[in-house]
């Protein structure tokens, strides 16, 4: 017999000190319902959340005799939290689909899992609400989150699994949905899941989360060395702290076969690892002067090895403006020489370049209409060197494989310093954001990008860990964490807490 499966995604990182996240920012990135999905999968690079892709492609692999039951797909790049009207409108929208599809065998939810809502703490786990309420409580319902969830218990009580992502930078989201497909297949032939959730009070930095290696990695690797057997999945998500809620910080989830005791007792023996280990959930940044002596040395130097340094604290990634101008003026007041930062979110700019042509030498305000308290404005004389429209196809890493629209872009010169600008924004975690302007990223002495952690990813093939800084400036997105006017974030909570504590599971 035919399995039906209804697959749906809701996707938003909310950052709340960020503006407020709109179905015009939808519509930007995706935003499709019905049979708009299943038209966009068989593109050769769908827009679709990769999980999307990874889900139907696994059950294709497996053989499984299936109907691909499409409701609405929404992603957004991260930005502030969702309108709560246009929430709850998609969320009937979802609905409408979700009830007019008959009887269905499992639901597939392609969530982020830290989405907050102007009016709603947890959007989350409403969805998951109405799946169920439409659904009931015999369909299998599994999720798959970024490892950046912020997960509640309601979001761990509605889902049979939730399967988060294992690598930092995400590259494994095909991949975890293709698990969520095989515990689901699993389902259908009698096997019964026990999830168990444990909160942790370490809401850490962004940038101390990286899977290759750290606090986070060895959780991770550890976790992943007790699957099979009785174990269906370990996840541990570390949370996003900016979405400043009180589902904030480090959730374990383990999911056990047919039985609760293995999987209660794995996920309090992370727990347990994961307090135990917090101390080492801290980084110290490289200071913005530091990292401009750096930069005019190598421009002066071609002996010494070129390096790529992450401007994290205004990741459009994160819900950053990616437009602060902090590393554009130290860089350009020094006189640095072969160094190239971007993307700048500017669509004004943009524009103006594209009216001038390229080989035309214009004034340019950045910022001229500030969204942000560090939006700072600043005025610069530069050349149009080349103009895109801004579309092409990730090729490494998070964006691999996927269609990017980043609207007109532009690459200007000021001194030695390039400066890569463009309408959409997104955080530049891709090579092709910068070779789409005919740059050879082995020439340039320093690489500045507007991203936390997903560059690594995508430029691996030219810097090395050794060659990778992170600065230390302002934005919405601040490792900092002290620099934040924190409201709803559940405290005490480790770091930004030092003297918090925990007395463990339960």
């Amino acid at each position: 017999m035919t399995k039906r499966v209804a697959i749906l995604a809701f996707m938003l990182e909310s950052n709340n000190f960020s503006p407020t996240t709109t179905e015009a920012d939808y519509r930007k990135r995706c935003y499709l319902q019905g049979d708009e999905i299943t038209a966009e999968l068989e593109k050769d690079a769908p827009k679709l959340p990769s999980e999307i892709v990874g889900f139907s492609n696994e059950m294709k692999r497996l053989g499984i005799d299936w109907e691909l039951v499409p409701i609405v797909a929404a992603d957004a790049e991260p930005g502030g939290s969702i309108d709560q009207d246009f929430f709850m409108s998609t969320l009937k929208l979802m609905e409408g689909y979700l009830r007019g599809a008959g009887e269905l065998d499992g639901v597939y939810v392609a969530s982020h899992g830290a989405m907050r809502a102007t009016g709603d703490f947890d959007p989350d786990a409403r969805v998951y609400a109405m799946v169920r309420d439409v659904v009931g409580h015999g369909v299998p319902l599994i999720a798959t989150l970024d490892l950046h969830a912020n997960v509640s218990e309601p979001m761990a009580t509605l889902t049979d699994v939730l399967v988060a992502y294992l690598t930092n930078p995400h590259v494994d989201q095909r991949e975890r949905a293709a698990e969520a497909a095989n515990i689901m297949v699993e389902m259908w032939d009698g096997m019964t899941p026990h999830q168990h959730f444990i909160k942790v009070p370490i809401a850490a930095p962004t940038v101390t989360l990286l899977t290759a290696q750290g606090p986070y990695a060895d959780l991770i690797d550890y976790g992943q060395t007790k699957t099979g057997g009785d174990i269906v999945n370990v996840s541990v998500t570390a949370g996003f702290i900016y979405s400043d809620s009180p589902k904030c910080g480090m959730s374990v989830l383990v999911t056990s076969r047919n039985d609760a005791k293995p999987g209660k007792a794995l996920a309090e023996d992370i727990a347990k690892r994961a307090w135990a280990d917090r101390e080492r959930f801290k980084k110290e940044l490289t200071p913005l002067a530091r990292a401009t002596d750096l930069a005019a040395s190598l421009g002066r130097d071609p002996s010494l090895t070129a390096c790529i340094m992450a401007d994290c604290a205004d990741n459009p990634g994160g819900g950053g403006s990616g437009v602060t101008t902090f590393v554009t003026k130290a860089f350009t007041d020094a006189g640095v020489d072969g160094a190239f930062i971007g993307l700048l979110i500017d669509p004004a700019v943009a524009e103006k370049a594209h009216e001038a042509g390229e080989g035309a030498s214009i004034d340019v305000t950045f910022n001229e209409n500030p969204k942000t308290e560090f939006d700072d404005p600043l005025h610069l004389h530069v050349t149009v060197e080349k103009l895109t429209d801004g579309s092409f196809v990730g090729r490494r890493g998070l964006l691999k494989g996927r269609s990017i629209e980043l609207g007109p872009c532009a690459l200007l010169r000021c001194g030695g310093v390039l400066i890569g600008v463009a309408s959409n924004r997104k955080q530049c975690a891709d090579p092709t954001m910068i070779e789409q302007f005919g740059l050879d990223i082995a020439d340039l002495r320093t690489v500045v990008v507007k991203s936390r952690g997903h560059f690594r990813a995508g430029f691996d093939e030219f810097f090395k860990p050794e060659n990778i800084y992170e600065i230390d400036c302002p934005g919405l997105t601040s490792p900092v964490l002290n620099n934040f006017n924190w409201k709803d974030l559940l405290r005490p909570v480790y770091p930004l807490d030092e003297d918090a504590s925990w007395k463990g599971p339960g």
